[in-house]
């Protein structure tokens, strides 16, 4: 077992990668505390508060479901003890370009649910949006309270090379993960609880009455005590440990689509005490389960007719319907362009260099270089439908690219870019590990808020750059900071 000197003094970052703790000669400043009071440790002290942390996590029963061969798999979240630290200096400029951001996809969400400007204005091709799978021409036209319709957001932010950070994609349909946030700091907590206290790090916890005051304020009818719910596929899915951390949290009902029921034009909760009208639906169904007599005719998770009342005006449902041709990472291309648009503004933050690969010229550049490209489904998540091109064998390729020249709408790709990496607790020593960031953003009636810190997701397996929890990631704890009086 490692001593504390050993344990830190053998740490060595990756060759062409931006190490978030150590610089190319000595330890980056907003480290250097946490360093040194990591180093009174020792690798034997740390390895037991490891395995405190997930113990405690086993006993909240913090979890989260892999589907393989189709049989769920219910694992412990993986987690990471040491911190990872983010400067105050470095959240504004985040807060500042992710609230800049949701502006401009809920006014192009408004948009093209309505009067198609930005089609016509030939900004973002209406073809692009016509083939959207996730273009829901069954929302068109309807009002949603006080125009908006990402309330919700986990946007992921990854840290290039050159130290600057870049959104990696915009999740705005049922974003996952923030229960792990919360958790992860509680844990945090118990296990260094005197580093925490001592570094003023900003807090996470009051996300949840974030929330709820603003799911309160969407409440369609101008009552003193409307209703809210949170509905949920069920126990079988693979983020229902967070539905029932959230819906506990904020003191509301948790449901499941047979708990509802549509007459005349509202939706009710059927209880003990008979019927009980339901103002506002937090909703982690997917838009093609909710409402059977709409969308999937078979779906066993929705509320027939509940989209006629969500078109009546008579309940609110977050996130709006339809927001899922916002996040389709076709369009995650022309975000700048909307920003540009609507805002007339220059983006705060730059997306990744992205490639249409319905674009015979940009195909074929992609195709010559595939060996410094990842290819992504344009409508998959969690890391599936992913093909890094320095790890993909050639018959596996060969295969590959067949299926993207069949359906070339359905990929984009993007340059391999290598994520910053963090120290991370591995094996009893620290190894640097590939990280991305999720903030969490809500949006109602008063703006945007953000919680400082947000969901920092780690590819714990050497060299990958893939850190979702299905493909092996786990996560950390993040600290924003501000410096240099902290500490």
């Amino acid at each position: 077992m490692y001593e504390a000197s050993e344990l830190f003094g053998s740490y060595t970052p990756n060759a062409g990668t931006w190490d978030e703790m150590r610089g190319w000669d000595s330890i980056r400043e907003p480290y250097k505390a946490v360093y040194r009071q990591l180093q009174k440790f020792g690798a034997d002290l740390l390895l037991q508060k490891a395995q405190l942390a997930g113990e405690l996590f086993m006993n909240q029963g913090i979890t989260f479901t892999v589907y393989s061969d189709n049989e769920g798999i219910e694992r412990i979240f993986p987690f990471d003890i040491i911190p990872r630290i983010i400067t105050g200096e470095e959240w504004q400029i985040i807060e500042k370009g992710i609230a800049q951001r949701l502006k401009a996809l809920n006014l192009f969400l408004k948009d093209i649910y309505s009067k198609h400007q930005i089609l016509n204005d030939k900004i973002v091709p209406p073809e692009l949006i016509a083939s959207c799978p996730h273009f829901t021409r069954e929302v068109f036209g309807i009002k949603v309270p006080y125009d908006i319709y990402v309330h919700i957001s986990g946007i992921d932010l990854i840290r290039g090379d050159d130290g600057k950070f870049y959104i990696l994609e915009d999740n705005l349909r049922t974003p996952s993960g923030v229960s792990y946030m919360l958790e992860n700091r509680e844990v945090t907590k118990r296990i260094f609880p005197n580093i925490l206290a001592s570094s003023h790090v900003r807090g996470v916890s009051n996300y949840p009455p974030m929330l709820h005051e603003i799911l309160l304020q969407l409440a369609p009818a101008q009552i003193s005590n409307p209703t809210v719910v949170l509905l949920t596929p069920g126990i079988y899915n693979s983020a229902y440990f967070e539905h029932t951390f959230l819906a506990r949290s904020m003191g509301i009902k948790l449901v499941e689509g047979r708990d509802l029921i549509v007459d005349n034009h509202k939706v009710f909760m059927k209880t003990t005490r008979g019927l009980q009208q339901v103002h506002v639906i937090y909703r982690r169904v997917d838009d093609e389960f909710l409402d059977p007599l709409v969308f999937k005719k078979d779906s066993m998770l929705g509320v027939a007719g509940l989209l006629d009342a969500y078109r009546k005006g008579s309940v609110s449902i977050v996130n709006a319907v339809g927001n899922g041709v916002a996040d389709d990472k076709a369009v995650y291309a022309y975000v700048p362009a909307m920003i540009r648009y609507y805002l007339n503004e220059e983006p705060v933050l730059q997306n990744v260099p992205t490639y249409h690969l319905q674009n015979a010229d940009e195909r074929n550049h992609i195709f010559d270089n595939i060996h410094k490209m990842v290819i992504k489904s344009t409508n998959q998540s969690g890391g599936y439908g992913m093909i890094m091109g320095n790890k993909i064998a050639d018959e596996e390729w060969r295969d590959a690219r067949k299926v993207i020249e069949e359906h070339p709408r359905n990929y984009i790709a993007q340059p391999i870019i290598q994520l910053s990496t963090v120290p991370c607790f591995v094996d009893g020593k620290l190894a640097p590990r590939h990280v991305d960031l999720r903030p969490y953003a809500l949006y109602g009636p008063k703006g945007v808020q953000i919680v400082p810190g947000g969901l920092t997701r780690v590819a714990l397996k050497e060299g990958s750059l893939v850190v979702n929890s299905s493909q092996g990631g786990g996560s950390k704890d993040t600290w924003v900071v501000d410096m240099p009086s902290v500490f």
